[in-house]
């Protein structure tokens, strides 16, 4: 049980803004601000802005970072250059993932991980406990405000902002420089939408300058805050995992479609094991799959085969604002996994006709 719920450091700003203030993660979290459908299309379309304050940061520095990095991620970290991303998951030692996360390397000896809100603690004591090493850590979690422009509008919304070049900034790439009159922002290329845009880690004491900068410069784009219910179902509509969803310390990251993160040309945590189960395939597989008929998917709704026998079940579902229809992403086993195979999910005892799709499941 929380004692306390967390606030973030714009919390006031998004209650005055009427966002509709809910407990996420450990959080109080602006879920919406007008509605989920009006939020989506507006990241989709245009450009909004998340306020993800919650989401945690490790720096990870000194002569053994690298070594250690190597040994709890499953991605091979030693492949980044300076100013790139890596996206990565936490093996545990069962086969399954303690969480999933963002590498970034900034030099030689320096680099940051992201990790999910729910996970701050545990991913905390996970790391330091395989510390052996000595890297050198520190939790700079409560000192950084997150936000996530995102949209097809974002690069001409903030450019205004940053004597940084947006549009040279990759995918999954990051610069340090000034943003709104503020010095080491860190600008990033990623984000959770497939929408484009960027992600901007900036300390507590300057986050109210820098979102109010944004808004004013992307006044003339129609920039609006989102919240999380349209984070929720532009990552679906996308296909990415949510942890605690779709991946958690059962799920295995081949079962989970993630084995591109999964890089055995190094040891890591539970390697062997993985390595193993990659030799001799999955039984199960995380797919991505849109209704036939009408009907929303939810969470742990029973998966069926056409001649009715459960195969799975959901572990993500929603209505696609985008595309008008029941999406979602959920475990089937492996000989049902293949795009274009004809199942059906079991809501309220009926069985809706779906279709397994190849990700994201919505295409632009």
């Amino acid at each position: 049980m929380e004692d306390t719920i967390k606030k973030i450091q714009l919390n006031d700003l998004h209650v005055a803004l009427g966002g509709k203030m809910v407990p996420f993660a450990g959080y109080n979290m602006p879920v919406r601000y007008s509605s989920d459908i009006e939020e989506h299309k507006t990241v989709r379309e245009g450009v909004g802005v998340f306020d993800v304050s919650h989401m945690g940061e490790f720096m990870v520095t000194g002569p053994k970072a690298l070594e250690l990095i190597q040994k709890v991620t499953s991605n091979d970290a030693s492949k980044l250059i300076n100013g790139q991303a890596q996206y990565a998951c936490f093996p545990n030692d069962k086969g399954g993932i303690v969480d999933d996360l963002i590498v970034y390397k900034f030099e030689y000896e320096k680099y940051m991980l992201v990790v999910n809100a729910s996970n701050i603690d545990k991913d905390w004591a996970w790391i330091n406990q395989h510390n052996t090493m000595g890297a050198d850590l520190e939790n700079i979690s409560d000192t950084l405000s997150l936000f996530a422009v995102q949209g097809p509008k974002a690069i001409e919304a903030v450019q205004s902002l940053t004597p940084v070049n947006l549009s040279e900034v990759k995918f999954y790439h990051f610069t340090v420089g000034e943003f709104a009159g503020v010095h080491d922002v860190i600008i990033s290329g990623t984000g959770y939408t497939g929408a484009g845009g960027f992600e901007i880690y900036v300390k507590n004491e300057n986050a109210e300058q820098v979102w109010n900068a944004i808004f004013e410069a992307g006044k003339s784009y129609d920039i609006k805050p989102i919240g999380l219910g349209a984070r929720d179902t532009l990552r679906m509509e996308m296909g990415y995992c949510l942890y605690g969803n779709d991946i958690n310390d059962e799920t295995s990251p081949l079962e989970a479609g993630l084995g591109w993160i999964t890089k055995f040309t190094k040891d890591f945590i539970n390697s062997e094991n993985l390595k193993k189960q990659k030799e001799a395939g999955v039984d199960k597989k995380l797919v991505g799959f849109i209704l036939q008929e009408r009907g929303i998917p939810r969470a742990h709704y029973p998966i069926v085969n056409k001649a009715g026998e459960v195969i799975g079940e959901v572990t993500s579902g929603t209505q696609s604002p985008s595309m008008g229809v029941g999406i979602g992403l959920g475990y089937v086993k492996s000989e049902f996994a293949a795009p274009g195979t004809e199942i059906a999910i079991q809501i309220r005892n009926k069985n809706i006709a779906a279709k397994i799709e190849k990700l994201p499941l919505y295409k632009k």
